[in-house]
């Protein structure tokens, strides 16, 4: 009797691809960046990336925040400051950019 190959959740596997491949982990980040549509996406991002780097416990002792801190954050109806989401970031070897919208828009001055 052939034995199947045991399959994997498609969950699981990225969360394995995010901890084995810091540059798809990069990438995955920064599409959910993008997402300007709905912003909870960067926080499902977020959630996966911690996951992978260990769990929620090591990431937020790591970032200098509570774990209960770091669930509510992250969680689906979260509102996390801006200070936590670059604690986050950092602490999972990754970091916040800006850059230019394509096309470049600029503000134009009150006259």
């Amino acid at each position: 009797m052939k034995r199947r190959k045991a399959s994997i959740s498609h969950e699981d596997a990225i969360v394995q691809e995010l901890r084995d491949d810091p540059a798809f982990a990069a990438e995955y980040l920064k599409a959910a960046l993008e997402e300007t549509d709905e912003p909870k996406v960067l926080l499902i991002a977020l959630r996966q990336i911690a996951k992978a780097k260990g769990g929620f416990a090591k990431v937020a002792k790591a970032a200098g925040i509570e774990r209960e801190s770091l669930y509510r954050a992250l969680s689906p109806r979260g509102n996390p400051r801006l200070s936590t989401l670059v604690a986050v970031t950092k602490a999972v070897g990754l970091k916040l950019t800006v850059e230019a919208d394509r096309p470049a828009r600029r503000l134009r001055r009150a006259q």
